[in-house]
């Protein structure tokens, strides 16, 4: 069931309790998880923190918590599967569920007493009618029950007469059950036939500590960054991220405004956070521009870096802008001042010459005292590449809790550390683009397009992982949109899959929405994978939280293919 007081029906529910929280494993779900931990440090309330890659690690984690806890609270899990279902647990758990995957299962909605969804309600959710599916079994059966006990004193010619209507009556009944059950299954595969994402859960949790007013500059930052995650993962349509950015930027004028008056607003250790209107260059601030540009989607794209013309252009556009190429290459940081001061105006005015129009975006910035100072576009990407970091063996949850060390203004170490990899992804990402389009590895399946990582590409190993593996798909897509002169091929969708595990045979699938720029970001192919594997009985894995991303045998692939080809034909 929706909760409609978060602060009443959840926090003040919790507060004197110990509490399991379950986490899923990206960004957004970290800044939430942040914003919570700093509540119940605050009010010194116990809980235990699990971080959960799938519905497998989900299942073992509420398994292993299930005698100790009675309150389970999961951030960007469990909204879109029948929970009691697939948990069975005792009758006294309850789940506090703040998730961005829609659609919200119809039982997770209707149930009044274990399942609490701390879910926006003005998010456009258009959940089916109590009635339209579910029915009360006894009033199917009560129509007959009475009758039939009396029918030993009716004298048979009656009785028989009796039947007759009563026979009638439950033909009726039969005919009306099947037509609301077809109507049923009709409206049901209507909601939840496309998946998509609502409001951030770091926003959910940070209004629920603006309500408590206990709202802090570090909160506010890590529910920017959670906005910003959806933004750059490409999760939500843009006029979702200029409302949300609208009212993230409402606070954020309130803080700074608060500060003013205190002394220590210039301290060595302050933190201001302030609106900007950015570049859309990745990390620019940490790298060169000249890397930045080369490695941007935005920009890579557009020049297509990938053919000597392309190359060809970014010189031109480098020296329309007036910049000698010696400041440009090198870091940001070095570069001479007289230069910095109005790069950004430079680059807008050199952009709008070569067509890119929207180089700028809104966002925010922040300076930890003096010297530091990130995009939150920046904190994704660190933050990201912590989190799925290839670099040692080490565990999910070990990345896990450095990607939420990173997160802290006391950990910049970890930051930088981040950004690097980052970086390293970036560049990786750009590569396997430039070498997907040069050697056609993109091919036109009919209903969608599909691209094969094979086993040996360089870096392979980093895109086993689902958010590296979408990033890549996203960038493809983008590209081979601009590159192809294929009309048809523009508006398709795309299918990627890359090795997952050699020693057992898998390889993961991601598939992803037809790219536009008025693109409502919903994705169907989530529902399309589970039919296709169902038909050709493949050996497929839905373990993860997005239904578009699975693992598949590497044997299966191709019946799979074809299944999904005959599917959406």
């Amino acid at each position: 069931m929706f909760i409609t007081d978060i602060r009443k029906e959840f926090y003040e529910v919790v507060a004197n309790q110990r509490v399991a929280l379950l986490v899923a494993s990206d960004i957004d779900a970290l800044c939430a998880c942040k914003i919570l931990q700093a509540l119940f440090h605050c009010d010194q309330i116990q809980y235990t923190l699990v971080p959960v890659t799938g519905w497998q690690d989900l299942g073992t984690a509420f398994l292993e918590h299930k005698e100790q806890f009675r309150f389970f609270v999961l951030i960007n899990c469990g909204a879109n599967v029948d929970l009691l279902e697939m948990l069975q647990p005792d009758d006294d758990s309850v789940f506090f569920i703040c998730d961005t995957h829609r659609p919200v299962d119809v039982v997770n909605v209707y149930n009044d007493t274990q399942i609490k969804l701390l879910i926006k309600q003005d998010d456009d959710l258009g959940v089916p009618s109590y009635d339209d599916i579910f029915r009360d079994e006894e009033e199917e059966e009560g129509g007959d029950s009475g009758n039939e006990s009396d029918e030993g004193s009716e004298p048979s010619g009656k009785r028989r007469r009796f039947d007759e209507g009563a026979v009638e009556r439950r033909i009726e009944r039969q005919r009306a059950r099947r037509e609301w059950e077809a109507r049923r299954r009709e409206i049901l595969f209507d909601y939840e036939q496309y998946e998509y994402h609502g409001t951030s859960a770091a926003m959910v949790f940070f209004e629920l500590a603006w309500v408590m007013t206990k709202d802090t500059k570090d909160m506010l930052w890590w529910a920017i960054i959670g906005l910003t995650d959806q933004w750059v993962h490409d999760k939500i349509t843009n006029m979702k991220y200029v409302t949300d950015i609208a009212t993230m930027q409402r606070h954020v004028s309130r803080h700074n405004h608060r500060n003013e008056d205190e002394e220590n607003s210039l301290s060595i250790d302050c933190m201001r956070i302030s609106f900007e209107y950015d570049l859309r260059l990745t990390l620019y601030q940490h790298w060169s521009m000249y890397e930045s540009i080369c490695n941007s989607c935005y920009t890579s794209c557009h020049f297509k870096l990938w053919t000597l013309n392309g190359q060809k252009k970014l010189q031109e556009f480098l020296a329309d802008m007036g910049l000698p190429l010696k400041q440009v290459r090198q870091k940001f940081n070095s570069m001479d001042m007289s230069i910095k001061e109005n790069l950004r105006d430079v680059i807008e005015e050199s952009s709008n010459k070569y067509g890119m129009k929207d180089i700028r975006i809104q966002t925010f910035g922040v300076h930890f005292g003096f010297k530091n100072r990130f995009l939150a576009g920046d904190m994704v990407h660190a933050a990201t590449a912590l989190l799925e970091s290839t670099e040692k063996d080490e565990s999910d949850s070990d990345n896990f809790i450095k990607a939420l060390d990173s997160l802290s203004r006391s950990n910049l170490e970890r930051l930088h550390s981040g950004i690097d990899l980052a970086k390293k992804k970036l560049i990786a990402i750009q590569q396997t683009v430039a070498s997907c389009i040069c050697t056609n590895l993109i091919l036109s399946q009919g209903p969608f397009l599909y691209c094969y990582l094979m086993e040996g590409t360089p870096d392979v190993k980093l895109f086993s992982k689902p958010m590296t593996l979408t990033l890549l798909c996203k960038y493809l897509l983008k590209a081979f949109v601009q590159s192809t002169r294929n009309k048809r091929c523009k508006l398709l969708p795309l299918i990627m899959a890359a090795p997952k595990d050699m020693e057992k045979g898998t390889v993961i699938v991601v598939g992803i929405p037809p790219e536009s720029e008025t693109s409502d970001k919903k994705n169907f192919f989530g529902r399309a994978f589970e039919k296709a594997a169902e038909s050709t009985s493949s050996r497929t894995l839905h373990d993860h939280f997005d239904t578009s991303i699975i693992e598949l045998k590497m044997e299966d692939r191709s019946k799979f293919l074809d299944a999904l080809i005959t599917l959406l034909s």
